[in-house]
């Protein structure tokens, strides 16, 4: 090799050499960069990492590759870590918001509990919105109740299902109080519907029992389709949401005023025995618990209106009451009989009949007698309370184990008079020893009710609508969850 091609050799071999200690030593210092980034990610927060690398706020400078691998590498593993965190902070927001519901019953409760501890402290607040104390047990916890209620009541309605045996009912028949309620409840106006499950108190089953009866009722004396129906209704709520389950349905409530909701009710032990059952039917020996369940006032609208002779005028107010006593039904269950064995037609002070002759208007007898007669029959609830209550006729409540509306806030002796079964025989000595002052009294007691027992369209604070969420409003603070 001559001198010339020694040379051009030895300058190609540094060449190459130089170009491969380049390419060595950037590898090496990419390599260095990304271990180095991998310690300092245990060392600091995402944003201090992001503030030592590269600077957002110099927009002129070169962009380096480094940097791009950098950010990519900050950006996967940002994205990443909000997956991973997404689920654990939805659970823990769940947490804390059920966690809420608790705190403000419970911060409820203690208000409720000072209220009635000290009924005549707050005499001069209740007196506005009750101002007839004379008819309710404690009028001061029911104005603190009240208020606490408007202020944090929330009902969660399950949105499986369809009309009409689900979000829809009867809303112009002797059942009507159970549709109105549940259309109530479906008017996204009410200020007491949730969409949030985790912010509900209660969690409302809404379908109906009238409905169901109308629609998969074969007349075959057979409510196994009423019951499967339930059955199948609860067994999808609780298979999709996890609130059923997590209390055995202790915080869920159904309603109806057909006289099989008892019996459709059994379709579910839990649904039987833990739920909050909202009942016309409320009968303490078919196991209705007033401890957890509440009693529906049956209220008959047909046409969906009440009866012009029942609405409150000054005619039915200064309407002659010449007659002691009066009744018109059929004869079923245990107590008509009764009834109807010693005293039909056989006082002209009591008219009493199996059945109004048709020249004779049922109303017009209500409002000229100053007692009615509401004995129970198949079942223990009739509309015939409410009847008694809307024209000013004083009930005169003859049953066995029935659960009267509200009676755990009203006085109801402060309005009606309930006569025991076996004094039925007495009834017109009964009757004829209330002196007129306290026949007046509780004349003036059951006007004054009238208000907790009318449907308004929309609801009015304190009627049928409100006082029957009341019910189940305490029932819920009844019930404390860990």
């Amino acid at each position: 090799m001559d001198k010339h091609q020694y040379t051009r050799f030895c300058f190609l071999s540094i060449c190459v050499g130089s170009i491969a200690l380049v390419f060595a030593i950037s590898r090496c210092s990419i390599s260095f960069f990304d271990y180095s980034l991998q310690k300092l990610e245990f060392s600091f927060p995402e944003s201090e990492l992001r503030r030592s690398f590269y600077n957002a706020g110099d927009e002129n400078r070169a962009v380096d590759s480094r940097d791009v691998v950098s950010q990519q590498i900050l950006s996967v593993r940002s994205r990443n870590a909000t997956l991973q965190s997404k689920p654990e902070k939805k659970k823990k927001k769940k947490l804390n918001r059920r966690r809420m519901v608790e705190v403000g019953l419970s911060k409820a409760r203690a208000s409720i509990r000072e209220a009635g501890a000290s009924s005549n402290r707050n005499a001069t607040l209740f007196n506005v919105d009750l101002p007839n104390a004379q008819v309710y047990r404690n009028p001061s916890a029911l104005h603190q109740s009240y208020l606490e209620m408007e202020k944090r009541f929330k009902v969660y309605v399950y949105e499986e299902g369809e009309p009409p045996l689900v979000h829809d009912g009867p809303c112009k028949s002797v059942y009507a109080v159970e549709g109105r309620f549940i259309m109530e409840m479906e008017k996204s106006r009410t200020k007491f519907r949730t969409h949030d499950p985790d912010k509900a108190h209660v969690y409302f089953l809404p379908f109906s029992v009238t409905w169901l009866v109308t629609n998969l009722y074969d007349n075959n004396f057979d409510v196994e389709p009423l019951r499967t129906f339930a059955s199948d209704y609860v067994r999808l709520i609780s298979s999709k949401h996890p609130f059923w389950n997590r209390t055995s349905g202790a915080d869920h409530f159904m309603l109806a005023c057909h006289d099989w909701g008892p019996l459709t009710s059994k379709a579910n032990e839990d649904l039987f025995s833990k739920s909050i059952r909202v009942m016309c039917n409320a009968n303490s020996s078919e196991g209705f618990n007033p401890a957890k369940d509440a009693t529906l006032p049956e209220i008959k609208l047909y046409g969906g209106e009440v009866h012009p002779q029942l609405r409150l005028s000054k005619t039915l107010m200064t309407s002659p009451r010449p007659h002691l006593a009066f009744f018109a039904g059929g004869v079923h269950g245990p107590v008509r009989p009764i009834l109807l064995d010693h005293w039909k037609q056989r006082d002209p002070d009591m008219p009493v009949f199996e059945y109004l002759p048709k020249h004779l208007n049922y109303y017009d007898f209500m409002r000229s007698s100053k007692f009615c007669f509401c004995p129970s029959g198949y079942e223990v609830a009739s509309p015939r309370l409410i009847e008694a209550i809307y024209s000013e006729c004083i009930p005169v409540i003859l049953s066995v184990n029935f659960v009267l509306p509200f009676s755990d806030i009203l006085r109801w002796e402060t309005f009606s008079v309930q006569v025991d079964v076996s004094e039925i025989p007495r009834l017109k000595e009964i009757l004829m020893s209330i002196s007129d002052e306290k026949y007046q009294s509780l004349k003036r007691n059951l006007r004054y009710v009238r208000r907790h027992f009318e449907l308004n369209d929309p609801p009015k604070r304190y009627d049928a609508f409100h006082m029957t969420l009341h019910s189940i409003w305490l029932r819920r603070l009844n019930l404390r969850l860990t």
